[in-house]
């Protein structure tokens, strides 16, 4: 585990009332479940089930694959929803405007399948826009909950433009960059950049 992971795992330790508190809030308003998980590709190609706050309703996923239009649009928009679709309840939309909907990504980093600092673990589809060489490089470190795309951008960047991003990361990630990066997430929080949303 990265020093940074650790610090990251004994600041969520540290905030554990805070995010009961949050748990029983979502639970209140949108019931269960409390988490969204979806399979996503980690470190050396091995899958694993990245955590999330709820924030949509339920079976949105299955809404979204059942409606060829709403799907291409949904592939088209580089596998995030589209804006025209709202699938977030109230109390969502303010998990995902203040990104608190991410804290749970901390379990994923206790169970070393993330880190604090990487490139964002991507669907099946995605690994799609990288040849063989770029796949190995992009696999070579764990995904990350916040990054250099994240941080450049986000939203606002469509392939190939991203994968650049990803790949710089991976090629020259280092503690000095991830600590740069860490500065700059929280630059953004706090600036409510809807980019990195």
């Amino acid at each position: 585990m990265k020093f940074i992971d650790f610090l990251a795992a004994i600041i969520f330790l540290a905030s554990l009332p805070i995010i009961l508190i949050i748990s029983f809030f979502i639970l209140t308003i949108n019931g269960r479940p409390l988490f969204y998980s979806h399979q996503r590709i980690g470190r050396n190609g091995k899958n694993f089930y990245c955590y999330k706050f709820r924030t949509m309703k339920n079976n949105i996923d299955m809404m979204i694959k059942n409606d060829p239009k709403l799907f291409k649009k949904f592939i088209d928009n580089d596998y995030k929803i589209p804006e025209s679709f709202n699938p977030y309840s109230k109390i969502g939309q303010f998990l995902r405007k203040s990104n608190i909907d991410e804290i749970p990504q901390i379990i994923n980093i206790l169970k070393g399948e993330m880190s604090l600092v990487g490139p964002r673990p991507i669907v099946d589809k995605e690994i799609d826009h990288y040849n063989e060489e770029e796949k190995i490089l992009l696999l070579s470190v764990k995904p990350g909950i916040t990054g250099y795309w994240q941080v450049n951008g986000r939203n606002k960047i469509k392939y190939p433009e991203r994968k650049e991003y990803e790949l710089f990361y991976a090629k020259n990630h280092s503690f000095y960059l991830d600590l740069k990066i860490i500065m700059q997430t929280i630059f953004v929080v706090l600036k409510r950049d809807n980019s990195i949303t």
